[in-house]
């Protein structure tokens, strides 16, 4: 009989000390509004299947299947998908590390390689545990959470440290988010107030000084940029355009767009189609 025994060395490497928020499936269905946003955590991408491209900060970058991307907290990015090749992508959430790369950026892009097919099995593993929620699933998760850093470290050139997470900044992201996912709807400082359970005054001034605008102020840029897209990708008039961007009146969406684009809603359009 023959049998083949390898001994475990045992380093002082450092453990993974970040806490897994969650991890989600997207996929692309025409109904994407694709604005830049932040996180007060870092957050980690890989593309399952489709083309399209991931904005961070002024710069883009193409992602197709099988590549990853990794984004340091507080980055403003978002993604935006090709409409033959609809965008399919994991995404987790993870607070308390600060990546470091050899470039000196806050992100990284590239594709998985061989590695492909191990990250997969993680980041599935770990969206099934969240979703059943059997016993001992938070260890599960951290433990696959863990394996899935030393794969990517194995594939890339980078580090992380621990960074300590505030309160204050995931109840920030929380309603950056809330408006992200209901801009469309009427909402108000009272029906965010209400959403956060905080102090209405508290919630502007905690807002205002962490993300540098105040809750409204951020609420009209997203439905400025939801509006945009509209303009731009769709046959809508502007009075559909500004329903469907959350305006309460067609003419205040029309001040509104004047006083941010310096044109009026129908010459963006035009622009956008290159016509005059």
């Amino acid at each position: 009989m023959g049998n083949t025994r390898y001994l475990m060395e045992h380093s002082h490497s450092h453990r993974v000390d970040g806490r897994l928020l969650y991890i989600s499936h997207s996929k692309y269905e025409n109904d994407w509004p694709s604005f830049l946003h932040t996180h007060p955590f870092s957050e980690l991408f890989y593309v399952q299947n489709g083309h399209g491209s991931i904005c961070i900060g002024e710069n883009e970058y193409p992602i197709r299947r099988d590549d990853f991307v990794i984004i340091n907290a507080n980055i403003p990015h978002t993604e935006k998908s090709s409409s033959d090749q609809p965008l399919e992508y994991m995404a987790i959430g993870v607070e308390g590390i600060l990546f470091t790369f050899e470039d000196q950026k806050e992100y990284t892009v590239f594709s998985c390689g061989e590695e492909q097919e191990n990250l997969m099995f993680y980041m599935t593993a770990m969206l099934h545990e969240l979703k059943e929620r059997r016993r001992d699933y938070e260890n599960i998760c951290h433990n696959l959470l863990e394996a899935l850093m030393y794969t990517l470290m194995r594939r890339t050139s980078f580090g992380f440290k621990v960074e300590a997470p505030t309160q204050i900044s995931r109840e920030c992201y929380s309603l950056k988010r809330y408006m992200e996912s209901n801009y469309m709807h009427d909402l108000t400082l009272d029906t965010l107030a209400e959403y956060s359970h905080l102090n209405k005054y508290y919630m502007v001034h905690a807002f205002t000084k962490h993300c540098g605008c105040s809750p409204i102020q951020y609420l009209s840029r997203i439905r400025l940029q939801a509006a945009k897209e509209l303009l731009a990708g769709t046959d809508y008039s502007i009075a559909e355009v500004a329903h469907s961007a959350g305006f309460s009146s067609q003419s205040y969406f029309a001040q509104c767009f004047q006083k941010s684009c310096g044109m009026t809603a129908s010459v963006y359009r035009r622009s956008c189609r290159g016509s005059a």
